[in-house]
């Protein structure tokens, strides 16, 4: 039996760790959460009485899912029955890949594409439409158990754009290939008209656990559902999330009731809270308690709850301006109050502003560096076999990531298997060491990594080329790389191109980070910077809700702070016909006593 020293848990997160039946767990930010479902998995792991059971994690990143399972290691828990991964992860090798075989797109094969591969695809597609200009953005969708839901809110484009999605699926089909919608709706497909497929799922999982809930789709309740009321009682679920961040509506994420996923699975859950915040000062807690949604008491009981955090609302600065804003704001957290550059982030609502923002704060802040998700060389397509080979090369060989590497190992294996690779004698130490001896001269990513795998290669003896598996792979990724690079060396990102950048990717923070709202969810900084903090973008101005989605962005941007937070809602920004942008109504309706600097 797993158990922990009583300091680790607060007494909320022991009942939920140790209730025996279904949880759904409300849980604030800051609260210890992924502390929390960590122990449950490691609790549910060393109690399980059959080796053919499984614990199923899903998660809403990669990354999350790598930080728990990692978390779980360092228990010193066997982590051999234990499934953790996003929910597209999951629909691939539960059900796509040992039940296609059931579905008629799905039953001669098929090969899963990244979203470089479906925007080249769309924008060929959409240069060919008459009398309407297409783009692959206006073509995104996702599906519900019913059918699909466009995102594009110009209506007057909907019908060309149902046009380009027939062709796109046609041409998916003909090509035996899948994207990440799909993978979703084919799942779904699969285990509506095949019911014993989640009759036997439902017979292997002992527990369904799901982090981030309120960032859920309708067909993806329905999937784990679907499996958990097929177990007929033999499999608990343990259900956590925030509502007040629910922040991915127009993506078809919503926040289910405990009483309505309930029905669906058959199940009874108990409902508990976690409301103790350990990141955030108590003025920091104060601040973004104004924008609850759903009521909740929150209390700071961290290490900075007494804090005299700064927070500040800036609704004067002008554009012309905000350069010298940010880098005074900077400046102040770093350098007068002693805060590490890797402990600020700067947010906007929009990459488009940030791109050229950091690319001129680069410039003004020349002794600083800069970290964020759109800096990124290449795609982090985690089902990509290079992919995966790439972050073991690109990792430091130490004693610090040997278990992640070793695991990284194992699915690169793995991935050499499905290919039709079988190499004796290589496991996961043996190839490690391939990788850790091999030294390339080389400071391009992109040539340093061709280099790296053709030597690889010509070690385990592999012919990539005669693979079509490994050569589709090897193509998708070096191709969407070089588009990637393209664009940010376009934007001012020179330096994106060196293999330092590439190494950046999974490394920890080392520079100040640069995130959009949406991107920034679930991490914590000493100071947050939001700008573009404007009516029309925060809320969109396409948003159905505006007031209520205005506050969850607002929540979500402000509970990431421990200590400072600055609020900016710059003037002088244009919106062309209609005049300029003004700063977001939920915000400027909120009696704060906010911090004046710089006067």
């Amino acid at each position: 039996m797993f158990v922990w020293d009583r300091k680790d848990l607060n007494n909320a997160q022991v009942a939920a760790i140790e209730h025996p039946g279904s949880v759904f767990l409300v849980a604030c930010p800051g609260s210890g959460k992924t502390r929390t479902l960590t122990y449950k998995i490691a609790r549910l792991l060393s109690q399980l009485k059959s080796d053919k059971k499984r614990v199923v994690a899903i998660t809403y990143t990669h990354r999350a899912a790598d930080e728990i399972h990692e978390r779980i290691e360092q228990l010193g828990v066997d982590t051999g029955q234990l499934w953790i991964g996003t929910i597209h992860s999951f629909c691939l090798e539960w059900i796509l890949k040992p039940y296609g075989i059931y579905h008629p797109a799905l039953k001669h094969g098929f090969r899963v594409i990244n979203t470089h591969d479906t925007e080249r695809i769309l924008e060929d597609l959409c240069s060919a439409v008459q009398g309407i200009k297409l783009t692959s953005f206006d073509c995104g969708y996702y599906f519900k158990p019913s059918g699909y839901v466009l995102t594009s809110i110009k209506s007057d484009k909907h019908e060309a754009i149902k046009g380009v999605l027939r062709a796109y699926w046609r041409t998916l089909r003909v090509h035996r290939q899948v994207d990440f919608e799909l993978i979703l709706f084919y799942a779904y497909q699969l285990i509506d008209k095949n019911p014993s497929v989640s009759v036997l799922l439902g017979s292997i999982f002992e527990c369904v656990l799901v982090d981030e809930f309120q960032d859920t789709r309708e067909i993806q309740y329905a999937i784990l559902a679907s499996i958990l009321k097929a177990s007929k009682g033999q499999a608990s679920a343990f259900v956590v999330g925030d509502p007040n961040q629910a922040i991915y509506g127009s993506l078809g994420g919503y926040a289910i009731t405990a009483a309505d996923f309930g029905r669906q699975c058959g199940i009874a859950f108990k409902e508990m809270n976690l409301s103790d915040n350990y990141r955030s000062s108590s003025r920091i807690v104060s601040y973004f308690c104004n924008y609850n949604v759903l009521p909740v008491k929150i209390e700071a009981v961290g290490k900075d709850k007494n804090y005299a955090s700064v927070v500040s609302f800036d609704q004067k600065t002008r554009r012309d301006a905000l350069e010298d804003e940010l880098v005074r704001l900077i400046k102040f957290n770093v350098e007068t109050l002693g805060i590490a550059p890797h402990e600020v982030c700067i947010v906007a609502p929009w990459w488009v502003h940030l791109a050229s923002m950091t690319r001129r704060l680069v410039a003004a802040l020349p002794a600083y560096s800069f970290d964020g998700p759109g800096m990124v060389p290449f795609a982090c397509d985690v089902d990509n076999f290079w992919y995966k080979l790439a972050r073991i090369i690109l990792t430091e060989a130490s004693p610090q990531l040997y278990v992640r590497r070793m695991r990284w190992a194992g699915e690169v294996i793995a991935g050499l298997s499905e290919a039709g690779i079988e190499i004796p004698g290589l496991d996961r130490k043996a190839l490690l060491r391939n990788c850790n001896a091999i030294t390339i001269p080389e400071t391009d990513g992109l040539v340093f990594l061709r280099a790296f795998f053709d030597q690889l290669c010509a070690v385990l003896g592999i012919d990539r080329r005669a693979c079509a598996l490994l050569k589709e792979h090897y193509d998708a990724f070096f191709e969407s790389s070089q588009k990637r690079i393209d664009r940010l060396v376009k934007e001012g990102s020179e330096a994106i191109a060196e293999l330092a950048m590439f190494r950046k990717v999974f490394a920890g923070r080392t520079g100040i980070t640069v995130s959009t709202i949406h991107g920034v969810k679930g991490a914590e900084y000493d100071a947050v910077i939001a700008y573009g903090l404007l009516e029309g973008m925060v809320p969109h101005f396409s948003d159905p809700d505006p007031v209520e989605t205005a506050k969850k962005l607002i929540y979500v941007v402000s509970s990431r702070a421990r200590k400072n937070l600055h609020l900016i809602s710059e003037r002088g920004r244009t919106r062309g016909w209609s005049g300029d942008y003004q700063p977001t109504e939920v915000l400027t309706g909120c009696a704060f006593r906010y911090d004046q600097l710089f006067i």
